[in-house]
């Protein structure tokens, strides 16, 4: 029962994000929520909440404005969804400012700058024969671990 409720609401939480993408950009009349891109959607598992993660391009001031015009049109959205979308309930919508972008372009502005994040892919990478290491497929493995692994067998 919980891997359908899983399935179900990861259904629910694409179904959002495609749906409240057509209602920012077509039915909500403030250009400022234009400029907000949906990163992520998170349902609860009663269905009754939704968090939706947006990436936000420009300053703070910029971002701080966009999130609280997204804030004010989150009751015509949910309005929107629940006449678009066929649910019991339509969930509460929150947006919430998703900030793993800067994150992850500073770890690798970081891992340049330490010479460890070439601009090359994983896979033209060649190990050496003092690492240690061994290379499939873009991957990493200490050479140290068995070959067969038997972790995902029901023994």
């Amino acid at each position: 029962m919980a891997r359908q409720r899983f399935n179900r609401t990861h259904r629910v939480a694409s179904l959002l994000r495609e749906t409240v993408s057509e209602v920012l950009r077509g039915s909500v009349k403030d250009p400022r929520v234009a400029l907000a891109t949906i990163t992520d959607v998170e349902v609860t598992g009663d269905l009754r909440e939704a968090r939706i993660y947006v990436h936000i391009s420009g300053d703070e001031a910029e971002r701080s404005d966009v999130l609280g015009a997204l804030q004010r049109a989150a009751g015509f959205v949910r309005h929107e969804v629940g006449q678009r979308v066929r649910m019991r309930n339509t969930p509460s919508i929150e947006f919430r400012y998703d900030a793993s972008i800067e994150y992850g372009s500073r770890i690798e502005q970081q891992l340049r700058a330490l010479g460890l994040g070439g601009g090359g892919a994983p896979e033209d990478s060649e190990p050496t024969a003092d690492s240690g290491a061994t290379v499939d497929s873009g991957a990493t493995m200490d050479s140290r671990a068995p070959a067969d692994d038997d972790r995902d067998s029901d023994g």
